[in-house]
């Protein structure tokens, strides 16, 4: 049944019909009591729904018994799809843009869209609600005063290692501390804290949050070291997974006197201290940093290659 027209909603007639224009529709991130009332009225009464996964979005239109008709709008077709959907909204259609989980937009299709909506004179609307991000951070204890989400960081290591430096490089010209916000997937967040730890050393205190909303949700709170000890020594990590850096002006290296070492210097340190050959410097430095010597001989050949 639809909800009745309210008087301070520009989206609401007094003929209680929705206004035309594209909807953007945040959708739990585990708990599906986080829904809005407005969220559902919207999912009920738009044309259609555009979905990163159909058959997620599915399951969460079955349970709320809306039978709205949807179609896919994800990464590998949003260009495409927008020139069709464009037109709809040009006509006076009303489509709402979900993702699978939270914000759409927010490292999740639909920006793309988005954008196109606004280039062809179409209203765009926001439907507030869940967001990863901002659950965590409030949730963190860090300082919420001013904050950086990246979103996911690059997957391969040289590539993940030169964005912590520069972000690093960032932190040390402002004046300000600030929170540092990305997700990450499970299988690499070893890597992720290994390589937040070599960029602004062990002390740097972190916040990984896992399974926001869900049964087993967690807050893991310290230091980047003992953080990634922790994580390490369980047998698995599962869930969707924040990571929240408490990223301070001198904090990297300096606050302690210490200069962080690039693996180029670490490498050539132990051949002259203790005698051993790269290789096994190599191995060294890796069982260190937690990370596999493939890893670290990459960043070694980056560096090398950086000093050319």
């Amino acid at each position: 049944m639809p909800m009745p027209a309210d008087p301070e909603d520009p989206q609401s007639t007094s003929e209680n019909a929705l206004a035309p224009g594209l909807y953007l529709v945040a959708t739990p991130i585990g708990n599906l009591g986080d829904i809005t009332l407005r969220a559902l009225d919207v999912l009920r009464r738009v044309d259609r729904i555009a979905c990163e996964d159909t058959r997620q979005t599915q399951k969460l239109l079955n349970h709320f018994e809306i039978t709205t008709p949807t179609v896919s709008c994800h990464q590998h077709n949003e260009h495409q799809r927008a020139a069709e959907l464009i037109e709809a909204l040009k006509a006076g259609g009303r489509i709402a843009v979900v993702s699978d989980a939270g914000m759409p937009g927010i490292s999740d299709p639909g920006s793309w869209l988005t954008a196109e909506a606004i280039a062809a004179g179409v209203a765009v609307i926001p439907i507030p609600g869940a967001n990863a991000a901002l659950s965590a951070l409030v949730a963190s204890g860090l300082s919420t005063d001013e904050f950086h989400f990246i979103g996911f960081l690059p997957e391969k290591a040289g590539a993940r290692r030169t964005r912590l430096e520069a972000l690093a490089a960032e932190v040390q010209k402002s004046e300000a501390a600030r929170t540092l916000v990305f997700y990450e997937a499970p299988h690499r967040i070893l890597e992720t804290l290994a390589d937040l730890e070599a960029v602004f050393g062990a002390e740097l205190r972190v916040v990984v949050a896992r399974e926001l909303t869900k049964i087993h949700e967690e807050f893991l709170r310290g230091t980047v070291a003992e953080v990634r000890q922790d994580l390490a020594s369980r047998d698995r990590i599962r869930g969707e997974i924040t990571l929240l850096v408490d990223a301070r002006p001198h904090a990297q290296g300096q606050a302690a006197g210490v200069v962080t070492e690039k693996i180029a210097d670490r490498v050539a340190r132990l051949q002259t201290e203790s005698g051993v050959d790269e290789k096994e410097a190599l191995k060294r430095i890796a069982r260190e940093l937690g990370q596999s010597k493939s890893d670290v001989y990459r960043e070694l050949q980056r560096e090398r290659a950086k000093r050319r």
